[in-house]
C-alpha cells in the first residue's frame, strides 16, 4: 500500500507529464509573471518553477540568469509545493536549515522568501511562484493575495499550453485528413467537370478532337468547323496566341493537371472568358495520348468580381477608417481578418493578429468564457458582452462587442463581430464609483448632520446622523421639502416664511452661510437648537443661459435685520472662477451640514453657574475676613483684647472655610479629569470604619453623636485613601444635621454588606432632619446644598458629596441617598469586592 506522500509524488509527476514541458519552447510569458510577482512584493529576484524528480525546473525568472534545473535542496520549493497557501521564511538566517548565511541561490544570499504553490485544477501542487529579497521581512495580506492570484495565471498559462498543443495535433490531422480528400476530389472532378461543362480534347499536336454541345453553343461553332484545327486558328485571339502555346506545351510535357484562364473569341466577334482545368490521359506506357480541358464560362463571373473588389475596396476603407473593432474568427476562435483600429485595441499590428486564437489576445483571468461564448453563438446565432484584450506591455483594454454568426451557403461558416473600446468609459464609471463610496463614507462617518436639497428645497441625500438627530429614517426624509420638515417655525413656535430662510438664501445668493442660533424641529414635534452651515451647489452653465447679476451682500444683510438671525456669509460658492462666473454657473440646490448644539447650551450655563457660585462662595468669606483684619488693624479693638481675638477667630475660620473650598475644587477636577489615579487594594471595610470614626471622634463627641458600626467581614477592591475621604465626607455632614440632643446621644449607623459575589454595599445613617425627596438627587451636584443657609450655618462648601460621587464612579459604583423628613437619611454606595473593567 503507498504512503500518501508517494501517492502525492506520483500525481505530481503524472500532471508534469501531463503538461509535457520538455516538448515545449521557452515562453516569456512565465518571464512576465514573475517581473510581475517581484512588482507587486516590491523584490528583487522572482521565479515560477516546477518540482521534477531530478531537481527544479525554471519556467520563468526575473533579476537573473536561470540555469536548466536547479537542485532541490537549493531552494525550498519542496516546502512550499506541500504549503497550505503562501509559504514564508521571513528571515532564512535565524532558519535552522540555512544559518547565517542564508538561501544562496543566483551568486547571492537571500535572507527573505516567500512563494505560492503553482495548483492544477484538480488541486495538485506541481511547482511554485516566489520572490527572495535580501533584507529579512513579510509580504503583506495584499501582496499574498497577488501572489496566490500570479500562480493562479501561471496555472492558466500551462492549460493555455496544453489546449494549444492539443489543437495543433488535432489541425495536422484535419490537414492530412483534408490533403487525401483534395486528392479524391480531384479525380473526382476530372470526370464530373465534364458533364455540362465546355470540354476540348486535343492530341498531342494541339488539334482538336473533341468539341462538346457546351462549347459549340458558348463559341457559335459547330465541331465540324473546328475538329481537326488548331485552337488558335479560330478561338484563340491573337495576342493570346504565344501565351496559350506555352501553357500546352507545359501540359503536354507533364505539367498536369493544370488550370488557367483565357479568352476565347466568339463566331460573332464577342470575347468571352474561360476558366479551364486541363489534364493528360495516358497510355499504358505513361505516354500523353490526350489532353483534355474542362470549362467554365466565367464572363459575367469575373465582372461580378470585379465589382465586387470594388466594392470591397470601398467597404474596406470604411471599415479601417472606423474608430470600432472589426473582425471575423472561426468558430474555433481563430481570427480571419481584423481592421487596423482593432489591431492596435490590443497594442499589435494586423498581421500579428490574424491567425492567432482570440484567447491568445485576452486576459488570462477572462480566458475560460471563451468556451461560453463560442456555445452562446452557436445557439442563440448573436452574442454581445466585453472583451478584455492584454496588450503586450501588460496594459489592459475593454472592448464592447456585439458579434453575430454568418452561415454562406457555400462556405464555412464564421462570426463577425463589431466592438467599441470602453476603456476609459470604464475607468471613469470606477472613479466615480469610488467617489460616490467616499462621499458616502464621509457622509456616514462625520458627526454632524448633513442633508442636501434641490432648487424647489426637497431633499436629494440625508446621512444617518442627521436622521437620528431629527427623529425620520432616511427614506422618510428623501423628496420632502426639508423647510417645510424641520424648519417650519421659530423657537417660539411663531411661522418661519421660507423666504426668510438662510438656507434658501444662500441658494439665491450664491454664497455659504452660517448660522448659530435658529432651532430645528423634530418628528415628535421637539426641537433643538442647531448652529449649521449651508453651501450651494454650483454647476458649470453655457454662459448665454444665464446672466443674473445679484447684490449677495446686501440681501444677506436684509435677511438677518429682517429675521434677527445670525448669518455670517462663509465666501462666494463660486470663488476661483474665471472672469464673471456668475455667467459661467448656476446653483442647483444647497448642502446643510448642521450640529445640535444642546449640550454646548447646557455647558455655558453651567459654566456660568460655577463661576457664579465660586465667585459668591469667596466674596462672602473674604468680605468677613477683610472686615475682621480690617478691625485689628485699624487698631479699633487695641483695648478689647476678648474681642480681637472673636476677630482673630473669625478671620481663622474664614480663611480655613477658603482653604477647604479651593482643596475640594482642586479635588473635584483632578478627579473628574482623570489625573487622580486609583491605588486599589483588597481593603477590610472595619479597618475603615474604624479609621473614618477615629477621625471624626472629637466632633462626634462634641455634638453628642456616637457611631454604631456593623462591618459584617466585608471586604473590597479600592484606594483606601479615597474611600476613608468618601466616608469622612459623609460622616462630617450626618454629624452636622444630627439632632442636638442633652442627654440621648444621637446616633449614627454604619453597615457593610454582599449584595453579590462582585459588589458590596455601604450605608451610612443618620437622624438627622432629612432631605426632601425632590432634592436626593440635586445634593450630588456641585454647591448643592437642601437649605442655603447651610453653608454659613454648618461651615460646608457645597462640594462634599460631588466629590464623594465623583469618587465612587471612578470604582466603578454607584451612590444614592434616600431619606424621611424628619426621621433621618441614609447614603448609600456600592464598591467592587475584587478587580474587574471599571477600575482604571
Amino acid at each position: 500500500m503507498m504512503s500518501t506522500t508517494q501517492e502525492t509524488e506520483e500525481a505530481r509527476l503524472a500532471a508534469l507529464e501531463h503538461y509535457a514541458l520538455d516538448e515545449l519552447p521557452h515562453d516569456p510569458a512565465y518571464d512576465d509573471i514573475a517581473r510581475l510577482a517581484a512588482a507587486v512584493t516590491n523584490s528583487p529576484i522572482a521565479y515560477v518553477s516546477v518540482l521534477e524528480p531530478g531537481g527544479v525546473r525554471i519556467l520563468g525568472a526575473h533579476g537573473f540568469e536561470p540555469e536548466a534545473e536547479v537542485a532541490r535542496d537549493t531552494l525550498p520549493c519542496e516546502l512550499t509545493v506541500d504549503a497550505d497557501g503562501v509559504y514564508q521564511i521571513p528571515d532564512a538566517r535565524r532558519d535552522p536549515d540555512y544559518g547565517m548565511n542564508g538561501i544562496p541561490f543566483a551568486g547571492r544570499s537571500f535572507r527573505f522568501y516567500g512563494g505560492a504553490p503553482v495548483l492544477t485544477p484538480h488541486s495538485i501542487s506541481i511547482g511554485c511562484l516566489a520572490v527572495l529579497d535580501t533584507t529579512a521581512r513579510r509580504l503583506s495580506p495584499s501582496q499574498i493575495d497577488s501572489l496566490e492570484s500570479l500562480s493562479h495565471m501561471v496555472t492558466t498559462r500551462l492549460e493555455l499550453s496544453v489546449r494549444v498543443r492539443q489543437r495543433d495535433t488535432a489541425t495536422r490531422a484535419r490537414q492530412r485528413v483534408e490533403t487525401a480528400l483534395t486528392m479524391e476530389r480531384n479525380f473526382v472532378s476530372a470526370v464530373l467537370d465534364t458533364v455540362g461543362a465546355l470540354v476540348v480534347v486535343f492530341d498531342t499536336a494541339g488539334r482538336i478532337v473533341r468539341f462538346n454541345r457546351a462549347c459549340e453553343i458558348i463559341s457559335g461553332y459547330n465541331s465540324s468547323e473546328l475538329l481537326g484545327k488548331y485552337a488558335w486558328e479560330r478561338l484563340i485571339p491573337e495576342e493570346d496566341v504565344p501565351s496559350y502555346i506555352e501553357s500546352f506545351e507545359r501540359i503536354r510535357n507533364g505539367d498536369f493537371p493544370t488550370a488557367y484562364e483565357n479568352f476565347w473569341t466568339a463566331a460573332d466577334g464577342t470575347r468571352r472568358r474561360i476558366s479551364w482545368s486541363a489534364t493528360a490521359l495516358v497510355d499504358t506506357l505513361g505516354e500523353v495520348a490526350f489532353i483534355i480541358a474542362t470549362g467554365i464560362d466565367v464572363t459575367v463571373q469575373r465582372v461580378a468580381e470585379s465589382s465586387i473588389r470594388e466594392s470591397e475596396a470601398k467597404y474596406r476603407q470604411i471599415v479601417e477608417g472606423s474608430l470600432g473593432m472589426v473582425c471575423t474568427h472561426d468558430l474555433d476562435g481563430v481570427i480571419l481578418s481584423i481592421n487596423d483600429f482593432g489591431a492596435q485595441l490590443g497594442g499589435r499590428r494586423v498581421e500579428e493578429v490574424i491567425g492567432r486564437p482570440l484567447t491568445s489576445l485576452m486576459d488570462p483571468f477572462y480566458v475560460h468564457e471563451m468556451e461560453q461564448y463560442l456555445k452562446e453563438l452557436l445557439r442563440d446565432g448573436e452574442s454581445s458582452g466585453l472583451l478584455h484584450l492584454q496588450r503586450p506591455d501588460g496594459s489592459m483594454r475593454v472592448v464592447a462587442y456585439r458579434n453575430r454568426l454568418v452561415e454562406p451557403k457555400d462556405a464555412p461558416r464564421y462570426v463577425l463581430g463589431f466592438g467599441v473600446d470602453i476603456t476609459e468609459q470604464i475607468r471613469a464609471e470606477d472613479q466615480l464609483r469610488s467617489l460616490i463610496r467616499q462621499s458616502n463614507s464621509v457622509l456616514e462617518s462625520v458627526g454632524d448632520g448633513i442633508y442636501g436639497i434641490d432648487l424647489q428645497g426637497r431633499c436629494t441625500i440625508v446621512n444617518n446622523v442627521a436622521a437620528q438627530m431629527l427623529g425620520y429614517r432616511p427614506e422618510e426624509m428623501i423628496g420632502r421639502n426639508m423647510h417645510e420638515l424641520i424648519h417650519h417655525s421659530r423657537v417660539d413656535g411663531t411661522y418661519y416664511p421660507s423666504n426668510e430662510c438662510p438656507v434658501e438664501g444662500s441658494l439665491k445668493n450664491r454664497n455659504s452661510m452660517r448660522v448659530a442660533n435658529e432651532v430645528f424641529w423634530r418628528k415628535d414635534g421637539s426641537c433643538f437648537p442647531v448652529e449649521y452651515v449651508a453651501r450651494p451647489l454650483i454647476e458649470a452653465i453655457d454662459p448665454a443661459i444665464s446672466q443674473v447679476e445679484t447684490a449677495a451682500a446686501n440681501d444677506t444683510l436684509a435677511l438677518q435685520s429682517s429675521t434677527g438671525v445670525q448669518i455670517t456669509p462663509l465666501h462666494t460658492a463660486t470663488s476661483g472662477a474665471p472672469a464673471n462666473p456668475r455667467a459661467q454657473a448656476r446653483a442647483v440646490g444647497v448642502v446643510v451640514a448642521f450640529t445640535d448644539i444642546s449640550e454646548r447650551n447646557q455647558l455655558d450655563r453651567m459654566k456660568d453657574e460655577f463661576i457664579s457660585t465660586v465667585s459668591h462662595e469667596l466674596r462672602t468669606p473674604l468680605t468677613s475676613l477683610r472686615a475682621a483684619l480690617g478691625l485689628i488693624g485699624g487698631g479699633a479693638l487695641q483695648d478689647r483684647p476678648e474681642k480681637m481675638k472673636q476677630m482673630m477667630d473669625i478671620a481663622i475660620g474664614n480663611t480655613d472655610r477658603l482653604v477647604r473650598l479651593v482643596n475640594d475644587i482642586l479635588d473635584l477636577e483632578r478627579i473628574g479629569s482623570g489625573k487622580a489615579e486609583l491605588h486599589a487594594i483588597q481593603c477590610n471595610i472595619s479597618e475603615l470604619f474604624d479609621r473614618a470614626t477615629q477621625l471624626l471622634q472629637a466632633t462626634a463627641h462634641k455634638a453628642n453623636v456616637r457611631f454604631r458600626m456593623e462591618p459584617n467581614d466585608v471586604t473590597v477592591w479600592a484606594d483606601p485613601d479615597r474611600i476613608l475621604q468618601t466616608l469622612t465626607n459623609l460622616l462630617s455632614n450626618a454629624v452636622k444635621f444630627s439632632p442636638a440632643a442633652a442627654n440621648l446621644p444621637s446616633e449614627i449607623r454604619l453597615t457593610a454588606s454582599y449584595i453579590s459575589p462582585d459588589e458590596a454595599l455601604i450605608e451610612i445613617e443618620d437622624h438627622g432632619r432629612g432631605i426632601p425627596v425632590d432634592k436626593l438627587q440635586q445634593i450630588f451636584e456641585r454647591f448643592k446644598q437642601v437649605d442655603a443657609s447651610d453653608s454659613r450655618a454648618m461651615g460646608g462648601t457645597g462640594l462634599g458629596l460631588a466629590i464623594c460621587r465623583s469618587i465612587v464612579h471612578q470604582h466603578g459604583g454607584h451612590i444614592w441617598a434616600t431619606s424621611v423628613l424628619g426621621e433621618g437619611s441614609t447614603f448609600h454606595f456600592t464598591l467592587p469586592t475584587h478587580p474587574h473593567g471599571h477600575i482604571r
